[in-house]
């Protein structure tokens, strides 16, 4: 069956046509709209100004991905949107848009947590990936693991306590002057400087936890950069790159590998926009082989927010029969669904 997929939680406007069913796990569109030189400007995403471009878009990028897809929307088996969780303007786009759409023209609604959507962008990268398994999903507003127990059964099992990875990194990037998005940039320059040339604390908290306060690092960073520029010091850029990149990729790998153990899956998915970094990945994958566990990680493309995670996830859902009717509503705190 073909499913639309519609994701509008932060700045990437993005709609989608996959095509599920037995075997079949395929993107026949994929389009998505992005807003990183809208804020660029102020260094990071404002929120109504968000919402007033998904409007400007979101029509668009759907019929869009409708006739990239070559079909119409008679041939739709389900409409799947993000209702949660993300900024409550830029969600309640989707939503609105998402269930005019269903209900004028008879087709069922599903309504999808974003982080399972992140998640289910494995299925698309993997088509034989099944649960059981644990899942890590890594963003700018979530550093969680997951317990994976079923398509639509998911159990957090450690998180962070504070900001996410994802902002950690673009916060410092923002300040060292890198382009936004910081983190991206980050993750380059980090190869050309020393990673033991800083000391940081760890993001992972000590104790039998699996969670994360990243607060703590970005904090320490803010506080040598500031004391550097206080003694008219210059700053190596490449050295602050490479210190912070390896003092969260290790705390990441460090509770992923104590996760793995304390469940006892076989299976690891990387899943969320920080996914796509490239010393995570390399250091999440030594990890994996040296335990003897699958990595599954979606492409680089599909780590971001994208119109495609949603409609795979929302297909789970739509087999369970967990449709939305009229009364659904955007929510900005992860509420499961």
């Amino acid at each position: 069956m073909y499913i639309l997929g519609m994701e509008s939680s932060c700045d990437e406007t993005s709609a989608a046509v996959v095509e599920m069913g037995d075997g079949v796990r395929a993107i026949r569109s994929n389009i998505v709209a992005s807003q990183i030189e809208i804020h660029r400007l102020y260094g990071g995403v404002v929120p109504e100004i968000a919402s007033r471009a998904h409007i400007e878009a979101v029509s668009g990028i759907v019929y869009q991905a409708l006739e990239e897809a070559g079909i119409t929307l008679r041939d739709l088996g389900a409409v799947a949107v993000t209702a949660n969780p993300g900024l409550i303007g830029a969600l309640l786009v989707g939503v609105n848009f998402a269930k005019s759409l269903a209900f004028a023209n008879g087709i069922p609604l599903v309504a999808v947590n974003h982080i399972h959507g992140h998640v289910a962008a494995a299925y698309l990268a993997h088509p034989d990936l099944e649960p059981p398994f644990l899942a890590i999903v890594v963003s700018g507003g979530h550093t969680s693991f997951y317990e994976v127990k079923d398509y639509t059964d998911f159990s957090e099992i450690g998180a962070t306590r504070d900001d996410a990875a994802g902002e950690a990194f673009d916060k410092i990037g923002r300040v060292i002057g890198m382009p936004y998005p910081g983190g991206a940039a980050l993750d380059k320059l980090a190869y050309e400087g020393d990673p033991k040339a800083i000391r940081l604390p760890s993001p992972a908290l000590a104790g039998d936890t699996l969670d994360f306060s990243f607060s703590g690092i970005k904090t320490a960073m803010l506080n040598y950069l500031n004391g550097a520029e206080q003694r008219g010091e210059e700053i190596n850029r490449a050295n602050v790159a490479a210190a912070y990149t390896e003092r969260i990729v290790s705390a990441i790998t460090q509770k992923a590998e104590a996760a793995l153990l304390q469940t006892g899956h076989k299976t690891l998915v990387l899943a969320g926009g920080v996914a796509a970094n490239s010393h995570l990945r390399a250091s999440l994958e030594a990890l994996c082989k040296r335990l003897g566990v699958r990595l599954a990680m979606p492409e680089r493309g599909l780590c971001g927010d994208n119109g495609a995670m949603i409609a795979a996830a929302g297909y789970y859902r739509f087999l369970k029969g967990e449709l939305a009717d009229t009364s659904l509503n955007a929510s900005a705190a992860d509420d499961g669904l």
